[in-house]
């Protein structure tokens, strides 16, 4: 057996030297240190009014075409203002007036060609909006019953972040723009 005296102490593996302690410390604040960094940087940016707010849409200038002929497809048109500092999309419209109601985007083909192809939604960039035309987005639509010129037809667009927007659509008879070749 072996006297009390004889016996050295080591350091056992398990048991913390003051240089492991400050390693573990410094990992453990440098994350923590980060996080509060980017907190405060963070509720800076938002108390200041960067980091954008909702959309806030608005929708005016509603016009429908007059069908032509025996014709129960129309199409109408509205512009879509974004003051909001977050982009949205318009994913729905809707309207009592009409059967099937649907987005479609007029596109070319080549060589005086063109189509027209339904599309699920449309984007409308905060801080400025959407103007439809015939030559691009619009609503495409199948009538219930007839249209009269200057009658006010009412819609209901619905957007993912901004909710629904109800308006209404004056009656017009379709126009060829100016500097459009005669056929």
């Amino acid at each position: 057996m072996t006297d009390a005296t004889d016996r050295t102490y080591e350091a056992h593996p398990w048991r913390p030297s003051r240089r492991r302690i400050r390693d573990a410390l410094d990992a453990a604040l440098m994350p923590v240190a980060a996080c509060a960094v980017a907190l405060g940087v963070l509720t800076t940016w938002t108390a200041s009014g960067a980091a954008g707010s909702p959309a806030r849409v608005e929708v005016v200038g509603g016009t429908v075409f007059l069908p032509y002929g025996d014709t129960e497809d129309t199409a109408a048109f509205f512009r879509i203002t974004n003051t909001g500092g977050s982009d949205d999309r318009l994913t729905k419209v809707t309207s009592p007036a009409f059967d099937d109601v649907m987005l479609g985007r007029h596109t070319t083909t080549g060589r005086a060609a063109a189509s027209m192809r339904m599309v699920d939604s449309a984007a409308v960039p905060a801080g400025e909006g959407l103007t439809m035309s015939p030559y691009g987005l619009d609503v495409m639509a199948t009538l219930r019953a007839p249209l009269r010129l200057g009658e006010r037809v009412p819609f209901v667009l619905t957007f993912r972040h901004g909710g629904s927007v109800r308006t209404q659509a004056v009656v017009i008879r379709p126009a060829v723009p100016p500097g459009t070749p005669a056929r």
